[in-house]
């Protein structure tokens, strides 16, 4: 039994967490890692299958920390979707506290390879995505005073690298998004994001471009576990209600 699962957890503390891109790497890390810490976490992706296996796999934690894990089949790509998300955690449980924002892709290219299919992808749920769960959970936080928006962005946000143009592009849009919605939020309301660097995950398996694909397994030569980025966000949600904590930015010790 680890560390979190045998902590004790005041119910009072307690949040409903919605984490979106919940099936696998950092999505699926952090809503492990919160329902270990006591949470109540409903998690959403398009493959079911893999939620349920995970909701399977973390029972044990879920009994030893008072917390829980709902799956729920999503694609943040469908604005009808997203908001039937985040109406299912509010019916069941009468309030949203938190939602994670983490959901996203990454098919890498050279603009004058025209992978245009894969641009209009990582825009979609990159940028729409986000959007969508902004509209869908911004009046449910505005109406019960408080709530607690965390954005998973990119080291890409802040850099950009041959064949990360459009990517970079999206989670730039994701970081400006997120810092608008700090800025016109009610204090009661905080806003944070959190940019990864090289993080063991599935991503780049989305790459198509053989030039890309081989830069990219050069680059992610040494990457940290998902755990890191669960651990940030699990950071952010700790803290006392009047601090808000804005920007972090976790990446492996040799990435420069």
């Amino acid at each position: 039994m680890s560390t979190n699962e045998s902590q004790d957890h005041d119910p009072a503390e307690r949040k409903v967490v919605l984490v979106t891109g919940a099936s696998s790497g950092i999505g699926e890390a952090i809503a492990s890692h919160l329902l270990g810490r006591g949470h109540h976490v409903v998690a959403g992706a398009r493959r079911e299958d893999r939620l349920r296996a995970l909701a399977e796999r973390t029972e044990q934690a879920a009994r030893s920390s008072g917390g829980s894990l709902h799956p729920v089949r999503l694609d943040v790509a469908d604005r009808a979707d997203v908001e039937a998300f985040v109406a299912l955690a509010r019916d069941r449980f009468g309030r949203i506290d938190v939602l994670v924002n983490n959901a996203g892709v990454m098919p890498l290219s050279r603009l004058d390879s025209l992978l245009v299919d894969e641009w209009d992808r990582m825009i979609d749920v990159n940028v729409r995505g986000l959007l969508h769960g902004i509209a869908a959970a911004l009046p449910h936080f505005t109406a019960q005073g408080s709530g607690h928006f965390v954005t998973i962005a990119s080291i890409g946000a802040h850099q950009v690298v041959p064949t990360s143009a459009v990517y970079s592009g999206t989670k730039y849009a994701a970081w400006a998004i997120t810092e608008g919605l700090r800025q016109e939020s009610d204090p009661s309301i905080r806003v944070t994001t959190i940019s990864p660097g090289v993080v063991a995950s599935e991503l780049a398996d989305s790459i198509t471009e053989n030039g890309a694909a081989e830069a990219m397994r050069t680059y992610r030569a040494h990457a940290i576990d998902p755990a890191a980025i669960a651990g940030a966000v699990s950071y952010a949600l700790d803290q006392p209600s009047d601090v808000d904590v804005n920007e972090i930015v976790v990446r492996q010790a040799r990435q420069r």
